[in-house]
């Protein structure tokens, strides 16, 4: 475990803070969840064992992706991962975390349209079961998912994926409270999903990410590694 540890203590390029506070969501009771990439050195892929494609810890709600597993969910499209990419809360950028922040966007494509909206559909069948179990959904999952809803809206509109929520706090926060009436809720998760397939019949993101520009910075890396190792 000391040697998995070892490779985000002193191998990261980036990390950033994550979750309700990268949102602008967070109470006084919400964690910090920290979120890095790092960069195995070239030598460990050498041999049969390669290094572990992701890392937990060592502090709490800490978690690192090694970068080329990173770069290979980022060019999917994962949400959680390119959310990570545009957090407002950088803690730690080195040369190398710097390039990837401004690969941000070769990194957005209409992928997006299908990745978000998959896991919003899947956050909305929990809600809706929940409703239909106990008359009341989990109103945190409803605020998140009215986030995660506006988010991949406004990205697929602009092209820029914002976490902040800004002026939206409030409002957001109430849902959280239980504040609004279920029937309610459920119109406007309607309204913002129709949204969203309007925005994606529109949009100007390309239908596929720039992989050979992401992959020129991943051998770049890897090969100034190999150098650095002798």
């Amino acid at each position: 475990m000391r040697i998995m540890h070892a490779l985000v203590t002193d191998h990261t390029i980036y990390s950033c803070v994550m979750g309700s506070r990268a949102f602008g969501l967070d109470t006084e009771a919400s964690d910090t969840d920290r979120r890095g990439v790092y960069v195995a050195p070239t030598a460990l892929f050498w041999g049969f064992d390669k290094p572990p494609t992701h890392v937990e810890g060592p502090a709490p709600e800490q978690f690192s992706w090694e970068l080329e597993r990173f770069c290979e969910l980022a060019l999917r499209a994962n949400p959680t991962v390119l959310e990570c990419l545009h957090s407002p809360l950088v803690e730690h950028a080195d040369e190398r975390g710097r390039e990837l922040l401004a690969l941000r966007g070769a990194f957005l494509s209409r992928l997006a349209h299908r990745t978000f909206t998959g896991y919003a559909d899947a956050q909305r069948a929990k809600s809706d079961a929940a409703v239909a179990r106990t008359g009341a959904p989990n109103w945190k999952q409803v605020m998140h998912l009215m986030r995660i809803l506006e988010s991949a809206r406004d990205l697929l509109r602009t092209g820029v994926l914002t976490l902040a929520v800004g002026d939206r706090r409030g409002e957001l926060l109430a849902v959280r409270r239980g504040e609004l009436p279920w029937p309610e809720a459920e119109r406007r998760l309607n309204g913002l999903r129709d949204e969203l397939e309007a925005a994606a019949a529109r949009t100007a993101l390309p239908a596929e990410p720039d992989r050979a520009r992401v992959e020129d910075f991943l051998i770049r890396v890897r090969r100034a590694s190999a150098t650095e190792a002798g």
